[in-house]
């Protein structure tokens, strides 16, 4: 079977704008949230939770609207920043990742700390912004790509929430009039707004109601929506692909029925790749807007507990199923990889592979080809990959290498040589590099992106979208 995924990308004219630091995207998306710090976040959970467990559910509450964040980004060319109470700056990237901009949320009651995330987004050249909470399990990338839709022809757009607030709330101007004496934190809060926004002949939208998680009674919908029982030991395994044809087929089928589901997040790819992984028994997810996307999609979807993220070249050896289980039961082990193997002969290839085993073991860095794996709800808490068109993988074990630790198996996985082979196995690892060099001093990703493609694979345009989608 295979699914498109809702088309997040409603206003194209307005997306096109270039964007650059001094014009920056025409959308952003404002989430709110709280830094989890124990006995300070969801305080009306503690009864239920404890004060550790309230900060877990913040912690992961705010992870998935960053993830789903994302995948609306992703599509629109949204810029995100995350308003935060608690913490700093650092802590949030540390933790949530880059890409995304931060900001405390300021002084004052929650009028004016959303009065002013609007004011500072619209001085800085936005012009549709949406502001959302972290506490809707809901919230979707369709949700808030309606409300991106809903401002072209309005100037207010506002999602209620089942208790008498609002879930969200989005605007085209700034207009001070909504953020003043509100009873913020009571069931008239959606109602008043609406009014206000009537009395000043404010074009106004009503989304669909949502519900939010504030008290004990309402922990059944964030378990029913985000957090089902998912037998502790299920595996999702998802596979990028941009023009696979002839490798994802025998990808699917070796893995055989070790994993509860393969999920194929294609690209948009325009060989036969959908149909040769369909036929392989893969369910495939069709989302066009860059491989952490895909990927970012994907793991929203899955019926696994665990997420296992493999390259379509690459395979998995047998009885892996059973290592990531084990590797996971550790409470020290936040994620697993493989080790690497290249199926090809001669001792280049041999010394490739163990450089990058040597890097992944001592240093706790495997990425790329190496199969990485985690528990579904650590993913969704570290709010995905980062929007990048390279090296998102690598950005993501950076922050798991910082917060938890991350061990490498010495059971191998057997990628291609394809690539090697195409630039040469030297040209291949100095590019290789080049490009973790030039993100760790700060170079932009699409400006790694362009070195890849302009300088790297000329006289092979016709691999080059597919091996960019693959780096590093």
């Amino acid at each position: 079977m295979s699914i498109r995924l809702p088309d997040l990308n409603p206003i194209e004219s307005i997306r096109r704008q270039k964007m650059s630091p001094l014009n920056p995207s025409p959308f952003r998306l404002i989430i709110f949230t709280r830094y989890p710090i124990p006995g300070k976040t969801k305080t009306r959970l503690i009864p239920a939770l404890g004060p550790a467990g309230a900060a877990r559910l913040q912690e992961i509450m705010t992870g998935h609207a960053v993830l789903q964040g994302r995948c609306c980004a992703a599509a629109n060319g949204a810029d995100i920043e995350v308003r935060f109470e608690g913490g700093n700056a650092r802590k949030l990237q540390t933790w949530l990742g880059a890409g995304v901009r931060y900001a405390p949320q300021g002084a004052g009651h929650l009028g004016q700390r959303m009065a002013r995330a609007f004011a500072d987004a619209f001085s800085a050249g936005a012009q549709r912004v949406v502001l959302i909470g972290s506490d809707c399990p809901e919230m979707t990338a369709g949700y808030l790509a309606e409300a991106f839709a809903a401002l072209v022809d309005h100037d207010l757009v506002i999602g209620p929430a089942n208790d008498g607030g609002y879930t969200l709330i989005g605007l085209h101007s700034f207009v001070p009039a909504l953020f003043d004496f509100m009873s913020w934190g009571t069931d008239t809060v959606f109602r008043d707004t609406w009014e206000a926004a009537c009395r000043v002949g404010m074009r106004a939208l009503k989304l669909k109601s949502l519900s939010d998680v504030d008290h004990p009674g309402d922990l059944p919908e964030w378990h029913r929506v985000i957090d089902p029982e998912k037998p502790p030991e299920t595996l999702s395994i998802i596979i990028p692909t941009l023009n696979e044809q002839s490798t994802i087929a025998e990808t699917v089928k070796g893995i055989g029925g070790e994993a509860t589901e393969i999920i194929v997040a294609d690209g948009g790819s325009t060989d036969n790749t959908v149909q040769e992984a369909q036929a392989a028994g893969a369910r495939v997810l069709v989302f066009p807007h860059g491989r952490a996307a895909q990927m970012n999609a994907a793991a929203l979807s899955v019926r696994g507990a665990i997420v296992l993220f493999l390259h379509a070249d690459t395979c998995l050896p047998e009885g892996f199923a059973t290592d990531v289980f084990q590797t996971l039961r550790s409470h020290d082990i936040a994620a697993g990889a493989f080790s690497l193997k290249i199926d090809a002969d001669g001792h280049r290839f041999r010394m490739v592979a163990a450089l990058a085993n040597f890097r992944s073991r001592r240093l706790q860095f495997p990425y790329g080809d190496q199969a990485l794996f985690m528990k579904r709800d650590t993913f969704i808490r570290l709010g995905g990959f980062a929007n990048f068109p390279v090296m998102e993988d690598f950005e993501l074990v950076l922050r798991l290498r910082r917060r938890h630790g991350i061990m490498t198996l010495s059971r191998e996985v057997t990628t291609s040589s394809r690539r090697w082979k195409r630039l040469g196995i030297w040209r291949t690892t100095l590019i290789n590099q080049l490009m973790i060099a030039g993100y760790c001093l700060k170079m932009s990703p699409s400006r790694l992106a362009a070195f890849y493609k302009n300088s790297v694979i000329s006289g092979n345009r016709e691999n080059t979208n597919r091996d960019l989608h693959r780096l590093p």
